[in-house]
């Protein structure tokens, strides 16, 4: 599995869903511009001695990454998505990408793949879930689906 952070601004969260993916064997992948530096410490307590587990791939831009990912294996995380994320079937090589904490994923992104637009059920007039707390129960129910491969 693959989770995307796509512009993640707040240091704790992208240290909090680095260690989910360390500890479930997923690549993480954070694409430019950062809200951050990747030495910072609170991005590191965060993640804890779970750094040299992790996978990590840095991107440049979305404009570069995104062609590199099949748009099957694709799927975006937003509050304006028509499907809840249990509604669809996780395969292995799946690219969860997730936006950034203040402004989600952008929408011409969202327009371009209106089919691949998942939500997290949530109470009336609630902006979001924590950034790193909608990433864990994403991909856990991926993982989940899929038998938690390579997971004890």
């Amino acid at each position: 599995m693959h989770v995307v952070l796509v512009e993640p601004e707040i240091p704790p969260n992208t240290g909090n869903i680095s260690r989910t993916c360390a500890v479930t064997n997923t690549t993480l992948h954070l694409v430019k511009p950062l809200g951050f530096s990747l030495s910072e410490r609170y991005l590191k307590r965060a993640g804890l001695d779970y750094w040299q587990h992790l996978q990590l791939v840095v991107h440049d831009d979305l404009d570069s990454f995104l062609p590199t990912v099949p748009e099957q294996s694709c799927w975006l995380l937003t509050t304006k998505g028509q499907k809840l994320y249990t509604d669809v079937r996780y395969q292995p090589h799946d690219y969860l990408f997730f936006g950034k904490e203040t402004a989600g994923l952008p929408s011409w992104l969202l327009a371009k793949y209106p089919e691949r637009c998942l939500r997290i059920p949530m109470g009336k007039n609630l902006r979001s879930l924590n950034l790193s707390n909608a990433v864990a129960i994403v991909l856990y129910e991926a993982l989940r689906q899929q038998g938690f491969p390579a997971l004890i």
